[in-house]
C-alpha cells in the first residue's frame, strides 16, 4: 500500500511539472522561469509539510511522492548547462544562485507555516 501512495503522488507531480513546463515554454523562452516556479513552490510545499510534522502515508504521498515527482533538480542543472552552452554565463550564474536562495527561503517559510497549524 505505502509504495502506492508513493507512485500516485509521484505521478501527480509528474503531470503538474510537466503542465506548468509546458506553460513556461510558452510564455518565458528566453528564461528558465517554470523550472524556478516547479522548484520554489516544491521547496515550499517540501517545507510546509515538514513544518506541521505529517507522517505516514500522508508524508509518503504529497512529500516524498508529489513533491518528489514535481520539482526537478536535473532540469535546473539542464537549464543552467544551456545558458552558459548559449554563453549566458551572467543569465546562468544569476539562475543558478537565486533559485537556490529562493529554494532555502520557501522551505524556511514553508516549514514556518506549517508549525503553525
Amino acid at each position: 500500500m505505502v509504495i502506492y501512495a508513493v507512485g500516485f503522488g509521484a505521478g501527480i507531480g509528474a503531470v503538474m511539472r510537466y503542465t506548468i513546463t509546458l506553460i513556461g515554454k510558452h510564455y518565458w523562452t528566453k528564461w528558465p522561469w517554470a523550472t524556478f516556479v516547479i522548484n520554489v513552490a516544491g521547496a515550499l510545499l517540501a517545507g510546509f509539510l515538514t513544518g506541521m510534522a505529517a507522517g505516514g502515508n500522508v508524508s509518503l504521498f504529497l512529500l516524498t511522492g508529489l513533491c518528489g515527482g514535481f520539482t526537478t533538480f536535473s532540469t535546473f542543472t539542464t537549464d543552467t548547462f544551456v545558458l552558459v552552452r548559449n554563453n549566458r554565463w551572467l543569465a546562468a550564474v544569476t539562475y543558478y544562485i537565486v533559485t537556490i536562495i529562493f529554494g532555502i527561503i520557501a522551505i524556511e517559510v514553508g516549514w514556518w507555516l506549517g508549525s503553525m497549524v
